[in-house]
C-alpha cells in the first residue's frame, strides 16, 4: 500500500502539472472541432471526456491523449447530411468504434510497421509549424478562424497565409500585450522557477495573466477589453442546463441502410490509421522511449467510439497535437491524460463561467510553445544529416501537410517514402562490382521481382569480352523473375562474346545457386 501510495505521489507530481496544459490544449480545440463537424459543442466536449478517461485508461499508451480528431471533421459532416440527422450518424460511430475493436482483437495495428521514420518526423515537424502559423492571428486578436483548424483552406474562403496577412492589418493590442505576457510567463516560469513551485504549470500562469489583464482593462479602459470572439466561448445552453440534457443517442431505424455502413468503414478505418499515426509519433517524443501496444490502443479507441455513438459524441483518435503538449509538460504515465478528461467533466459542470474569461491569445502562446518544440531548427539539420533519402520524405512530408491537411499530406508523404525505399533496395539488393572488363555482380539477402530493372540494366551495360561472375550464394531469396532474367542474359551472352559463371555453394538457401542442384 505504501508502495501504491509513493509510485501515485511521484506521478502526480508530473502528471497533475501536465494534465492542466492538456486541458487548457484541449477545451478550445474540441469546441472548434466539434463545431467544424456540424456538430453542438457539447458532442466536442464529450468527446475529450471520453478520450481522456475511458480511452485514456484502457489505452497502453503512456503519453498518448485522445480526442475529437480535426481530420474527421469532413466525413463526420458530410456524414451527417448524408444519412439525414445526427442520431442516425450516431449509428453509423457505434459500427465503426465495434470495427475498430475487431480490427485490434484481429492484430491490425502491425500496419503501423510500415509508416516510415522519416515520414513520421515530418509530420510531427508539419504539425508544429502549423500550430505556429496557425496561432500568429490568435496571437494578434484576428479569430476568425476556429481552433482545431489545421487545413491550408478553410470555410471561410481564406487560408493559413492570408489569415496571418489580415491578422497584421488589424492587429489588437490587448491581445498582442496578453499574448506576449502569456508567452513570458510560460517560458520564463518553466526555465526559473524553483522545484518546489513547479507542480504549479507555466501555462496555468500565463492563462490566469490573459484572465487578468483582459479583466482589469474591463475596470480601467472599457473600450479595450476583448469581446467575445477573442475568448473561449462556451454556448450559453451549456451554462444555463443540467448536463445530462445535452446527450444524444443513436438512432438504430436506420441499422438497415447501406450508407450506415459506408460511412462507419470510413470512420473506423481513418480514425484508426490516424491513432496509429500519432501513437507512432508520439512514442518517438517520449523521452522514455516506451512502446505502445497498437491492437490494444485500437481496442481502446474502439470502446470509446462505441461508448461516443451511444451518447452523442463524435469520433476520436489518438491526437498528436494533445500528445505532444502532454509530453511538452513533463507527463510520465497515461494518469495525465486521465486527469486531463476529469477536468474537463469538472471544468464543464463547475467553472464554465470561468473557462470563457480565457484569452485565446494566451492559448496561442501555450500552443507556439508546443509548436516550436516539434518544429526546431536543429530537427531540419539532423534529417538532412541522414541524407536524401530521409531528408527528401521529411520535407515533402511537411509542405504537404502544411499546404493541404494532415490526411492528404501523410499520404503524399507515405507514396514517397516507399518510393525511396523501393528505389534503396534496387541498389541494396544487387550489388555490382567491376575492375577492367571483370565484373561480379553479387545478390545479397532478399531479391525481389522490384530488382528486375536494375539488373536487366546493368547486364545491357556490359561491354563485349567480358567476364561476369554471378554469385547469389548469400542470398535467402531470390524471385523467379529474376532467375528467369539471369537464364535469359546467360543464354545470349555467348552472342555478345560475354563469359558467365555461376558461383554455387553446397550450403547456399537458395536452390538455383546450389552446387549439385539438378537446375
Amino acid at each position: 500500500m505504501e508502495e501504491l501510495k509513493y509510485n501515485l505521489k511521484r506521478k502526480l507530481k508530473h502528471d497533475g502539472p501536465a494534465s492542466i496544459m492538456v486541458f487548457l490544449v484541449a477545451l478550445p480545440l474540441c469546441l472548434g472541432i466539434a463545431l467544424a463537424s456540424g456538430a453542438s459543442a457539447f458532442a466536442g466536449i464529450i468527446t475529450g471526456i471520453v478520450g481522456g478517461i475511458v480511452i485514456g485508461f484502457i489505452s497502453g499508451s503512456a503519453v498518448s491523449v485522445s480526442g475529437p480528431a480535426a481530420g474527421l471533421t469532413v466525413v463526420v459532416m458530410t456524414s451527417i447530411t448524408k444519412l439525414g440527422s445526427f442520431e442516425a450518424f450516431l449509428t453509423a460511430l457505434v459500427i465503426a468504434g465495434l470495427l475498430q475493436v475487431l480490427m485490434g482483437i484481429f492484430k491490425a495495428g502491425f500496419i503501423s510497421n510500415f509508416f516510415p521514420s522519416s515520414v513520421i518526423r515530418g509530420m510531427l515537424a508539419a504539425i508544429g509549424l502549423i500550430l505556429i502559423l496557425k496561432q500568429i492571428p490568435h496571437a494578434l486578436g484576428y479569430d476568425f478562424d476556429f481552433e482545431g483548424d489545421f487545413a491550408f483552406a478553410e470555410d471561410s474562403k481564406h487560408n493559413t497565409f492570408t489569415d496571418i496577412v489580415y491578422a497584421f492589418l488589424e492587429p489588437n493590442f490587448l491581445a498582442i500585450a496578453i499574448f506576449i505576457l502569456s508567452l513570458l510567463c510560460m517560458t520564463l516560469w518553466d526555465k526559473y522557477s524553483k522545484k518546489s513551485l513547479k507542480l504549479i504549470p507555466g501555462a496555468l500562469l500565463s492563462v490566469l495573466a490573459g484572465i487578468s489583464i483582459n479583466e482589469a482593462a474591463g475596470i480601467f479602459m472599457p473600450d479595450w477589453k476583448l469581446k467575445t470572439e477573442h475568448l473561449v466561448s462556451l454556448p450559453k445552453e451549456i451554462l444555463s442546463k443540467p448536463f445530462t440534457e445535452f446527450f444524444a443517442f443513436p438512432d438504430f431505424s436506420i441499422i438497415t441502410n447501406p450508407q450506415v455502413y459506408i460511412v462507419a468503414i470510413t470512420i473506423a478505418v481513418i480514425a484508426s490509421i490516424e491513432t496509429l499515426l500519432s501513437i507512432e509519433a508520439s512514442d518517438r517524443l517520449d523521452t522514455k522511449l516506451r512502446i505502445t501496444p497498437l491492437n490494444r490502443e485500437l481496442i481502446a479507441q474502439g470502446i470509446g467510439n462505441t461508448i461516443l455513438g451511444l451518447i452523442g459524441g463524435i469520433p476520436a483518435t489518438a491526437v498528436i497535437v494533445r500528445s505532444s503538449a502532454n509530453i511538452v509538460a513533463g507527463a510520465v504515465s497515461k494518469l495525465s491524460a486521465i486527469l486531463h478528461g476529469i477536468l474537463l467533466l469538472l471544468s464543464v459542470l463547475f467553472l464554465a463561467n470561468v473557462l470563457n474569461l480565457i484569452p485565446l491569445a494566451s492559448l496561442a502562446a501555450i500552443l507556439i510553445v508546443v509548436g516550436y518544440k516539434l518544429t526546431k531548427p536543429e530537427i531540419y539539420v539532423t534529417m538532412f544529416s541522414k541524407g536524401i533519402s530521409q531528408y527528401i520524405p521529411f520535407l515533402v512530408t511537411i509542405i504537404a501537410i502544411v499546404f493541404s491537411d494532415l490526411l492528404i499530406g501523410i499520404s503524399i508523404g507515405l507514396a514517397l517514402g516507399i518510393g525511396f525505399m523501393i528505389f534503396s533496395n534496387f541498389k541494396r539488393g544487387i550489388q555490382v562490382t567491376k575492375s577492367n572488363n571483370h565484373i561480379l555482380i553479387r545478390l545479397r539477402s532478399n531479391v525481389t521481382f522490384l530488382n528486375k530493372s536494375f539488373l536487366r540494366e546493368e547486364f545491357q551495360k556490359i561491354a563485349s569480352g567480358s567476364e561476369v561472375i554471378i554469385d547469389g550464394t548469400t542470398a535467402s531469396f531470390v524471385d523467379h523473375d529474376i532467375i528467369e532474367t539471369i537464364e535469359l542474359f546467360t543464354h545470349s551472352a555467348g552472342t555478345r562474346n560475354i563469359k558467365v559463371h555461376i558461383k554455387k555453394s553446397k550450403s547456399s538457401s537458395n536452390q538455383w545457386f546450389r552446387e549439385n542442384s539438378s537446375l
